[in-house]
């Protein structure tokens, strides 16, 4: 089965070898899928003939979205939380706590569901492959359990038993560390791609990040790492130091955290959701692109600091408060985002990629920062089957 997408006003590949500035743009274009791959990219004259056929009336067309960040596995919300920080209160670690309780009280149904209703909302911005991490249950069989509910919906799951040391080990943080380098990721592992610590004040520190990321790699898995969110540390060097897919957060980063990052294979992933969140300070992202680093943005949904799975108003805010250029900002949003998590199948519009795509109901993909809070994602394909559809 065969489908062409023609008449395609401004289409985003991704691919400076197709077109032209950093996203490969293409005026009147066009693109053929075959299956689940792309099969041919060039002007909408010259299209081959195909089975089916979608008149794009001149709008755009970009990658679908690549979220290399995401929380999904919770119960509970934490709204009164959000208010308390728009009064002033300071952002900390320690609501997670609030979140593992509810999380461990909840059946897998119940998070299940949950994980089902925010991966649609996923769908309906644009994003068409996530990560998510497990974390906020903090026993061997929460953990367990919530990535092999994980599993079933997307490749990219990420154990994450060292989010914060759980009330039970209060005082006995070496113990939990151990628990989680030993028998939690044992347990864990066969449901996991990737391995992360929140390395950061009020979670662990360098020395422990580095202990249990490295039993992780032992095993098989592949590191990641929360750094440097909540202040500057040595998470971004343990990233390099391990060669880490990313280091995610990176609010606070000093001038040799920039160079580590520009002479290394380690993504940094911004998350902007986060900063608006908590009222904290937006890193500059023009410092990272000027030093020569890979970055991506991703929506870190979580019921805590991020409760968003829009990447259109992540990037709204990245350009108007981190200091990157609208197509910066698409380029990380998708690109970027695939690159944080080593797929070279999707996050570009090329032959031979996946074919994950968004229709947009507008004309350019400026719009999506030029319109912020507007949905205008029309139609979203991914591996070539519709997945979300606007209704009409």
């Amino acid at each position: 089965m065969s489908l062409a997408i023609t008449n395609i006003g401004s289409l985003v590949t991704n691919d400076q070898d197709l077109g032209r500035g950093i996203l490969g743009e293409l005026d009147s274009a066009a693109l053929v899928i075959e299956n689940d791959k792309i099969a041919w990219v060039g002007n909408s004259n010259l299209v081959p003939d195909t089975d089916q056929l979608i008149d794009a009336d001149g709008k755009a067309v970009i990658p679908g979205f690549v979220d290399s960040h995401a929380h999904l596995l919770f119960a509970g919300e934490r709204s009164t939380e959000f208010q308390a920080r728009m009064k002033g209160e300071k952002y900390s670690a320690g609501g997670i706590k609030s979140t593992v309780a509810a999380t461990r009280a909840a059946t897998d149904s119940e998070l299940e569901k949950n994980l089902i209703a925010l991966t649609r909302e996923m769908n309906r911005s644009g994003i068409t492959t996530f990560e998510t991490k497990s974390g906020y249950g903090l026993t061997t069989l929460d953990e367990t359990r919530a990535l092999k509910i994980a599993s079933k919906h997307t490749p990219e799951t990420t154990f994450l038993g060292a989010h914060v040391v759980p009330s039970e080990y209060e005082g006995k943080q070496d113990q939990y560390v151990a628990l989680v380098a030993g028998e939690m990721l044992d347990s864990a592992v066969s449901f996991s791609k990737w391995i992360d610590v929140f390395c950061d004040e009020g979670a662990f520190d360098v020395d422990q990040s580095r202990q249990i990321l490295k039993s992780g790699i032992a095993k098989g898995l592949l590191p990641r790492i929360h750094a440097n969110q909540l202040s500057q540390g040595g998470g971004v060097q343990l990233a390099v130091e391990l060669d880490c897919a990313s280091a995610d957060h990176c609010t606070h980063l000093s001038d040799s955290d920039v160079q580590a990052l520009a002479g290394s294979n380690t993504v940094a992933t911004l998350v902007p959701g986060a900063e608006f969140s908590t009222r904290a300070t937006y890193p500059n992202a023009a410092r990272l692109f000027d030093a020569g680093v890979t970055v991506a943005l991703a929506t870190d949904c979580n019921p805590g600091s991020s409760y968003t799975t829009s990447m259109a108003f992540c990037i709204a805010i990245a350009i108007r408060e981190m200091g990157f250029s609208p197509e910066q900002a698409l380029w990380s949003a998708t690109l970027g985002g695939a690159k944080a998590l080593r797929r070279s199948d999707v996050g570009s519009i090329a032959v031979g990629k996946s074919a994950d795509l968004v229709i947009l109901n507008a004309p350019s993909y400026l719009h999506l920062g030029y319109r912020p809070g507007v949905n205008l994602v029309q139609q979203v394909i991914k591996s070539g089957k519709t997945i979300y559809q606007e209704q009409k």
